[in-house]
């Protein structure tokens, strides 16, 4: 008998300790602790968020906010945010597209200057960043210099320019743009020499003679530097300085041109202009969407309403708490 009991004995020691064992080891899946460690007891009526409450609209500043469509209340929204911390670009990738007018060529012929006519510049606008451009002109030269010994004449020929500007502004307001560029130019005309005078031969007689039409192309690189400024509505008005240098040029056997179309002089390293400009929109990110203003309206009908309530109720409780001391009296 003894013998029994002392065998139960160590049997159920033995299972005691095995269950406090396994015990340890088992980690509870509720516990008070974890029930209430995501509650905020802090918490006022009205601070959890509803998201099927929350619209997202930008505000005047193009920012992305979420506002609860029952209290009105503006949040920001943290994942836009984050996201945007990705995003070099301020502006859409088709911002807008302008083309320009040059004016400083023909005031400059008006004043005297013996070459050029006109120029128009067409560019796109990607980012408010990066600038495409694409320019066409007409030139034209005739020059007696003032020993009056030849005429050079070219006639009217187009010249043509492809690059692209680079805006330092990029992430600020797209009326104010400091730019700095690079063009190729491409021209192929003719120029001819006439009326050629010199003095030669044995009895020192003057000679006269012509250079024929010839006929070549010249091409050439601008490094520019540039300012422009809105002026009114979508009209802007800016001017740019041009370092330039030939490239490459047709040989003759008369020699090289003096007069180069889009280039100028040949002997000029710097060039200019100053052209009025015109702006075309091709997106308007600071207005709502037709559907973000619905909501903005429904929005506003809401709280509107809200606050009728509101000042009703305040009526009551006041017409109440005037009525009850004289009922009392």
């Amino acid at each position: 008998m003894k013998r029994l009991l002392s065998i139960s004995l160590v049997a159920l020691a033995f299972v005691c300790v095995f269950s406090s064992k396994a015990q340890r080891r088992v980690t509870p899946i509720d516990t008070p602790a974890t029930a209430t460690q995501h509650i905020n007891e802090n918490k006022a009526n009205g601070d959890s968020l509803d998201r099927s409450r929350l619209v997202e609209m930008t505000d005047s500043r193009g920012n992305k906010i979420l506002v609860d469509t029952v209290t009105g209340k503006e949040f920001i929204d943290s994942a836009a945010i984050e996201k945007a911390k990705n995003v070099k670009m301020k502006y859409p990738l088709l911002h807008s597209a302008t083309i320009s007018l040059d004016l400083f060529t023909p005031a400059m012929r008006a004043f005297g200057t013996k070459y050029g006519l006109g120029e128009v510049a067409a560019e796109i606008n990607l980012y408010n960043r990066y600038i495409p451009v694409l320019e066409f002109g007409l030139g034209q030269a005739e020059n007696t210099p003032d020993d009056n010994n030849y005429t050079y004449k070219s006639a009217i020929s187009p010249f043509f320019r492809i690059g692209m500007n680079y805006n330092f502004f990029y992430g600020s307001n797209p009326d104010y743009m400091l730019m700095i560029g690079l063009r190729y130019g491409f021209s192929p005309f003719k120029f001819e020499v006439t009326d050629i005078s010199q003095q030669g031969g044995y009895w020192n007689e003057p000679m006269t003679y012509n250079i024929p039409s010839q006929s070549v192309s010249a091409g050439y690189l601008q490094l520019l530097l540039a300012l422009r400024v809105r002026i009114f509505d979508n009209f802007s008005m800016g001017w740019s300085i041009r370092y330039q240098s030939i490239m490459h040029e047709s040989a003759t056997p008369h020699g090289k041109a003096w007069y180069i179309p889009g280039f100028g002089a040949r002997n000029r390293s710097l060039n200019a202009t100053f052209a009025l400009s015109y702006t075309i929109p091709l997106s308007n990110s600071d207005a709502l969407s037709k559907k973000t203003s619905e909501t903005i309206n429904s929005l506003d009908d809401t709280i509107t309403a809200e606050q009728t309530a509101t000042e009703v109720e305040e009526s009551t409780e006041v017409n109440i708490n005037e009525t009850i001391p004289e009922t009392q009296q």
